[in-house]
């Protein structure tokens, strides 16, 4: 049972994640063409409470993703099962939450504060 909830979460996070990159692509090449340096992109960007929810959504499904992506792939090529598994899903899980909650805040609200 426990495996067909995270497949399920993992196509659900997948269906959240599309728009998602469609979007975080659509701003990148308008930065660029737009010839837009790291300075104007934070200037747009710091203090939005916009950005700060489309990034901090996104982080939260790819890290779910990911996570659950990982597991089965160590469970499927390495036949690692029970405690270990759940392990390495949980720790990925909260690094790569850990890591893209500390770039969207950077990104958004850190001025000032040396981050």
């Amino acid at each position: 049972m426990l495996t067909l909830r995270l497949y399920m979460l993992q196509r659900i996070t997948a269906m959240l994640m599309a728009p998602l990159v469609m979007g975080h692509l659509a701003v990148m090449i308008y930065a660029i063409q737009g010839g837009l340096d790291t300075a104007e992109i934070l200037g747009r960007t710091q203090g939005s409470v916009v950005w700060f929810l489309f990034y901090g959504i996104f982080v939260v499904a790819v890290a779910i993703h990911g996570a659950i992506g990982l597991r089965t792939i160590i469970h499927e090529w390495g036949g690692v099962r029970g405690a270990g598994l759940e392990a390495v899903m949980w720790v990925t899980g909260v690094i790569l939450l850990g890591l893209g909650a500390r770039a969207v805040w950077s990104v958004t609200f850190a001025a000032g504060l040396g981050a």
